[in-house]
């Protein structure tokens, strides 16, 4: 009997309720809702004036705890995975405050006083980064223990931007243990792979320098990114780190594709996860057996893509830097294969292979937006609940995550659906966490995106942490500039007090 190795045991998600819906998007913006609802999707969530990442982070967290009914005192590591951070010092400790606070409030311990609280921060692979350090806790030290991982992010971009539609604000909240009940991880036959891109998908601390800080001390965390440039740096650093992991655990071909259960991948949108992993399956052939490239030939012919000069593009490993150093972050690093790209969408194997494989929870993501760190995990708990609610027969099977972050970097993350799945995905709640939203009008979600506040919001439903008010103090004997302090407010006191309204 083989020993189990550490995982995933559990999932909670926090989505705030304010919605912009895209199909309302469409309208005030003339945008194609056609185009808009194929490639990005239904919807996207904003953060409301009293909350930020960290309140997000513990209400996910509080989430996880109450819906496995989690010992507290038995949690020594407490991960916080974002891109969103307000503070340069401190991070997951202030989730660990939150939460310790209301956990005695209700009566239960606080977390565990000998927990370590790292946070990770490499763009949208934070959390996965947070996820491997929480394995790696559980596997040398931690055994007897239980580890969190929560990702928190707030998605915002210019309005009038290319990124606008791909917004999102969220928590996913992570349970791992030694013995998992849900999904083991093979970190050993994992891929990585990471290259300096400059201008992919940036934050320099220096756009906060003349910002006037908006509702609650908030600032506008806006990116500075290249569109055309940041979806080649994705596919190629996937490709890459896909590539280490067959290396590692000696795989060839799409065979490995074609038995896996399920793909999840960092999701920006809705259409670039699915254009990445076509474009990984197309290399897998060329460097598979003599069916495999037999296969990538037929595709070749019948679009007209010399075979040749094909695998050779896809051998080689292009400088995306380079690029940059030469003023063409435009130009295309895999010509050839971006060309037979587009005809292998129409073919039988995409819509079999491709679509087939992401299609998990892939419709209940198109209501949630970008959630950057949060994206791969939220994607998988609802891929999970979403495979438990068809009667998808996953126990055994291998499902392949891959995340990615911006500068640039990816993991290739096998996992190993244990038996007895079920009843762990039962407690996702990743639909209900969606239940309750609030459309908002045009002048709400640019009033919300602008200003951090906007007139009539309805104050949350339910029990949740938030922002009670920003420290002002600079005094010789004391100083709290800047610094939030937060409460845990049921929702009937909430909606008597107010929150979450102008």
């Amino acid at each position: 009997m083989t020993t189990p190795l550490p995982g995933i045991s559990g999932f909670a998600v926090y989505a705030p309720p304010y919605r912009v819906d895209l199909n309302d998007w469409c309208e005030w913006t003339g945008n194609d809702w056609g185009k808009v609802r194929t490639v990005i999707g239904r919807g996207f969530r904003m953060r409301g004036p009293n909350q930020n990442v960290y309140t997000m982070a513990a209400n996910a967290v509080m989430r996880l705890i109450n819906q496995y009914e989690v010992d507290p005192s038995k949690v020594r590591f407490l991960g916080l995975g974002t891109e969103s951070s307000l503070d340069n010092s401190a991070g997951s400790v202030i989730v660990k405050g939150m939460v310790d606070r209301a956990l005695r409030a209700e009566g239960q311990p606080p977390l565990s006083r000998n927990c370590e609280v790292p946070e990770f921060k490499h763009a949208c692979l934070g959390s996965v980064y947070a996820m491997k350090n929480a394995l790696r806790f559980l596997a040398c030290d931690g055994e007897r223990y239980q580890a969190i991982v929560v990702s928190a992010d707030i998605a915002e971009y210019a309005r009038g931007s290319t990124g606008e539609p791909t917004q999102g604000a969220g928590a996913v909240a992570m349970l791992l243990e030694a013995q998992p009940t849900m999904l083991e991880v093979n970190l050993a036959g994992s891929g990585s792979a990471s290259d300096y891109r400059a201008v992919d998908f940036r934050k320099p601390l220096s756009r906060f320098c003349h910002q006037a800080p908006r509702h609650n001390g908030q600032v506008q965390d806006l990116p500075v990114f290249n569109g055309k440039y940041s979806t080649t740096c994705y596919s190629d650093e996937t490709l890459h780190a896909v590539r280490d992991m067959f290396t590692r655990r000696s795989l060839a071909g799409g065979q490995y594709f074609r038995n896996l259960a399920a793909v999840f991948m960092h999701r920006p949108y809705h259409r670039m996860p699915q254009s990445a992993f076509a474009l990984t399956y197309l290399f897998a052939l060329a460097h598979g057996g003599l069916e495999d490239r037999a296969e990538l030939r037929r595709y070749c012919d019948a679009a007209e893509v010399d075979h040749g000069k094909l695998v050779q593009e896809m051998s080689r490993s292009p400088s995306l830097l380079d690029l940059v150093e030469a003023d063409a972050i435009g130009e295309e690093v895999y010509p050839l294969s971006m060309a037979l790209l587009r005809p292998f969408r129409a073919t039988d194997t995409y819509q079999e292979l491709i679509e087939q494989k992401m299609q998990p929870g892939s419709e209940s993501m198109m209501e949630l937006g970008n959630l950057y760190t949060g994206a791969l995990s939220g994607w998988l708990a609802a891929g999970c609940e979403d495979a438990l609610r068809r009667g998808l027969q996953w126990r055994g099977r291998e499902l392949l995550t891959i995340g990615y972050g911006s500068g640039d970097a990816a993991e290739a993350i096998p996992m190993r659906v244990v038996p007895g799945w079920e009843q762990a995905a039962g407690r996702i709640a990743f639909s209900a966490s969606l239940g309750y939203a609030v459309n908002l009008t045009q002048l709400q979600y640019e009033s919300l995106h602008d200003h951090g506040n906007a007139a009539h919001l309805p104050a949350v439903s339910e029990d949740e942490f938030v922002i009670t008010r920003v420290g002002q103090r600079r005094e010789p004997g004391f100083c709290d500039q800047g610094i939030e302090y937060y409460e845990f407010v049921r929702a009937r006191e909430q909606i008597r007090r107010g929150t979450g309204t102008s």
